[in-house]
């Protein structure tokens, strides 16, 4: 067996941050992309989804974390609460607030969304091989320690 030698390319932080944020915001647009036919905008799948991860907000910590206008996120809201995914609870300990909770039939949606975009990256990621794979869970862990830090 001869051995193989492999040059590493070196590249400069700076060079590198565009190639890595083009890469990352294009694969997250197309894995965004990958879902099940239906009429929940992104913006409204974002609201939703920072509901379920949070357990329950008032409009107004909803609307902080989506970065959009609370009179925005009032219309998301009544968009998602029409179609029985989000409800509306008295908060308890303010009788003027309200507290939005993820329905399980929110839930369930949000289950349908993520398994339609793993599946079309797991698509994705069989076309590759063994030692792609491997580098792209190499950088995963490196990706989310950036992420964390």
């Amino acid at each position: 067996m001869t051995e193989r030698t492999v040059t590493a390319k070196r590249v400069p932080p700076a060079q590198l941050a565009p190639q890595l944020r083009d890469a990352i915001t294009r694969l997250n647009r197309r894995v965004r992309q990958a879902r099940p036919v239906g009429d929940l905008t992104v913006t409204q799948l974002s609201a939703l989804t920072s509901l379920n991860l949070a357990g329950a907000l008032t409009p107004r910590e909803l609307a902080d974390v989506e970065r959009v206008q609370p009179p925005t996120m009032t219309k998301i809201v009544a968009k998602l609460e029409e179609r029985g995914l989000v409800q509306r609870t008295p908060h308890p300990t303010d009788g003027r607030q309200v507290i939005l909770a993820a329905t399980e039939g929110g839930r369930a949606v949000l289950e349908q969304f993520e398994r339609a975009r793993n599946e079309w990256l797991a698509s994705r990621l069989a076309a590759l091989t063994e030692e792609e794979r491997d580098t792209l869970r190499r950088a995963a862990d490196i990706l989310q320690g950036i992420a964390r830090a």
